[in-house]
Parts: structure tokens; C-alpha cells; sequence
């Protein structure tokens, strides 16, 4: 168990399983690039963080929620939970609970918001289960799903918490503690992934990943340049 001084930032989860060196980048030299896709993700995530509280029939939808797990050593701000009101027959279910002020037995489904399209692997699954891990813990209840909600398609995509995928997010929060404190930032891969990255510029993967020496690249951007063949 971890103490309150010791917590990590949750969505360093999703930079640490799309690529370590994005999250090293991010959380060990403090390195950012704001373009017009991250700050149209942060006036996102601003106004889906703004703590509030809305009920729509049999559902209460809570903004903004502070969450941590001590045992994973992670804190963030939930930007969705979902809770939906359970009938009668549920109350003996794990998956449910009482809520101060409301009356009834409720169920509790995070829903993360993203600006863009769903990325390849599953570091957005990776970011909600963690969430709901944290919930889980401070609302001693089971939560087996959420949603992630990806704004330039307006589509919802249902993720289910299963063995697999919490699995992941045990691993990612131990390898994350440990990467941190090598203070080490790993070489980029230059794989596809590159593309999806907002760091692109900084990380400069056709440079440092190694797979070309520099004077290569300098080499063959003189060439482009020049007009030449490479």
C-alpha cells in the first residue's frame, strides 16, 4: 500500500501502454507540445472535469470525481461516473452501492472522454480500468465495465473489466513506479504508433530510435531538399 504522498498520475497509465518513451517524455523531463489536437483534448477533459453533479431518471451523473488507489499508487480525476439506479432484486450484488444523500442502490460505469479515434493497442482500456480499480476500492464494490467515448466519431465503445485487461493495468502501474525513478527515457520504436503521437516533434523517433544513424538522416533530408534521389 502506497501513502497519499506517493500516488502517480493515473493517465500516465494510457502514456506508459501506448509508449514508454511518451510517458518519460511526459512525466520524467516534463516535456509537452500543445497543438490544435491536445488543446482541443484539454478544453475536452477542462469541461468534462468541471465537478458537478445531474440526474436523468434512474441514473445520476457525477463530474469531476477525485479517484486513487492506494494499492496501485495511483490518483487522477475521473472525467465521467456513471450511476445507474439497480431495482430491488440487486441489492445483494457486489457490483452495487449506497450513495450519501441518494437514496437507493446504485451501479457504478465510468465513462473516459477522448478528442480523437480510438489508438492501436489498448492503453485507452488500460486508463479507464485503472479508474475503475480506483472506484472500486473506495466504493468497496465491483465494477466489471465502462465506456470510452471518442468525440470526432461520437461513438461510445463498451470496455469490459476482465482478468486480462486488469492484469495489464497491475503490470503498467509497477512498470510505470519503475520507470520514473530510473530517470531514464527509453528510445523510440519508430513504429506505427508514431502517427498517433502529439510528441512526434520532440521525440524525433526517425533520429533516436537507432535504426538510422544521424548523418543518415541528415544525409537524406539534404537529398530531399536538393531534389536528389535518396
Amino acid at each position: 500500500m502506497f501513502s497519499e504522498d506517493d500516488l502517480l498520475p493515473l493517465s500516465a497509465i494510457q502514456h506508459l501502454v501506448f509508449c514508454e518513451r511518451q510517458c518519460a517524455l511526459i512525466h520524467t523531463e516534463q516535456q509537452w507540445e500543445e497543438n490544435l489536437f491536445t488543446a482541443q483534448g484539454r478544453l475536452l477533459h477542462d469541461r468534462m472535469e468541471e465537478k458537478g453533479r445531474e440526474s436523468r431518471r434512474d441514473m445520476l451523473i457525477v463530474r469531476g470525481l477525485t479517484i486513487r488507489s492506494l494499492r496501485l499508487g495511483l490518483a487522477g480525476i475521473a472525467d465521467v461516473v456513471e450511476f445507474h439506479r439497480a431495482d430491488e432484486e440487486g441489492r445483494a450484488s457486489d457490483s452495487l452501492v449506497m450513495l450519501a444523500e441518494v437514496a437507493g442502490w446504485w451501479k457504478p460505469f465510468p465513462v473516459e472522454y477522448k478528442r480523437g479515434r480510438p489508438k492501436p493497442g489498448p492503453c485507452d482500456e488500460a486508463q479507464l480500468c485503472a479508474q475503475a480499480i480506483c472506484l472500486e476500492e473506495m466504493l468497496g464494490v465491483r465494477i466489471t465495465a465502462g465506456a470510452l467515448f471518442y468525440q470526432s466519431i461520437r461513438r461510445r465503445k463498451d470496455v469490459s473489466f476482465d482478468d486480462s485487461l486488469r492484469a495489464l493495468c497491475e503490470k503498467a502501474a509497477i512498470r510505470l513506479r519503475e520507470l520514473l525513478a530510473s530517470h531514464v527515457t527509453p528510445p523510440a520504436l519508430n513504429d506505427d504508433r508514431c502517427k498517433y503521437c502529439s510528441l512526434i516533434n520532440i521525440c524525433s523517433p526517425s533520429i533516436s530510435s537507432g535504426k538510422k544513424s544521424a548523418v543518415c538522416f541528415v544525409k537524406t533530408e539534404l537529398d530531399l531538399l536538393c531534389g536528389r534521389k535518396k
